[in-house]
């Protein structure tokens, strides 16, 4: 339902001159019972409070607080919405805080502190590489209590899919690994401004209590990364660029090295994750 205290966003778009940019990757949802709908699938928003990357003119921020939420942190960079988005916050004194800056050079405890949900329509480029750094700290359990994302359709299948199949790769390894990941609902590109050429996807991830198998998080990836780099190969040619024995490495990982990096399970790459460290610290 639309929000008396505030204009629509289509006026408001105009008036700030918001027109949604391709470097930025930016498409701006104005449905609000789209917005609505993944502000109410992060569940309980009044506990703690919840970040929200690349809010753009604030049409999911202003479902947030609409439904509940204690408190609002938008992290947003590009400066033609900050004006925006500070209607929002004056609309809801103090339940909004609007960050100006690249979310990909901050911490999350920089933006602030406690348990966190981050809700997001997250801006196309910096999608992935920010999920990583999510389910990468050094710490587990996170900071984060759960992550409720808009992705590209093909993204959020790869990070739902099991071994065997060609979505399986580095993302399903790194997110299914520590998480429970699973696919809310899609969203035609007719719903954004401008629509995008392909569907997209609310994921939800959850933290799982303990991770599916013993793996340092900078091995894990370097691992998934040499594996998948070349995942037509047999595991023993494409782990070389590791620079290790790779018969050594498999052998002691109880891996066949005629496999592919497709068919392997998480347990697998976990196992060749704590060999390849021990190989590294006995030189």
């Amino acid at each position: 339902m639309p929000d008396d205290r505030l204009p629509p966003l289509r006026e408001v778009i105009a008036r700030h001159g918001l027109r949604a940019r391709k470097s930025l990757g930016q498409n701006f949802l104005l449905d609000l019972n789209l917005t609505d709908r993944i502000a109410r699938a992060a569940g309980d928003l009044t506990q703690g409070a919840v970040i929200e990357i690349g809010p753009g003119p604030g049409g999911l921020t202003r479902s947030l607080l609409r439904l509940g939420a204690g408190h609002v942190v938008a992290v947003e960079k590009d400066e033609r919405c900050l004006a925006a988005l500070e209607e929002i916050a004056n609309a809801y004194p103090g339940h909004l805080s609007v960050v100006a800056g690249d979310a990909l050079e901050m911490e999350l405890n920089q933006v602030t502190s406690g348990p966190v949900k981050i809700v997001a329509n997250l801006p196309y480029n910096i999608a992935t590489p920010l999920l990583v750094r999510w389910l990468t700290p050094d710490r587990w359990p996170p900071q984060w209590a759960s992550l409720t994302l808009m992705f590209q359709k093909e993204v959020a299948q790869r990070l739902t899919a099991q071994p065997g199949g060609k979505a399986y790769g580095r993302l399903a390894v790194l997110s299914q690994w520590r998480c429970h990941t699973h696919i809310l609902f899609d969203i035609d590109p007719r719903a954004f401004t401008p629509a995008p050429k392909v569907m997209s996807s609310v994921v939800q991830i959850t933290p799982r209590t303990a991770p599916l198998a013993q793996a340092e998080a900078d091995d894990l990836q370097t691992i998934t990364a040499a594996a998948f780099g070349q995942r037509r190969k047999m595991l023993r040619r494409s782990l070389m660029s590791l620079g290790l024995d790779t018969e050594a490495l498999t052998r002691l990982a109880q891996t066949d090295p005629t496999a592919r990096a497709e068919t392997l399970t998480i347990e697998n790459f976990c196992a060749l994750a704590r060999t390849y460290r021990n190989l590294r610290e006995s030189g």
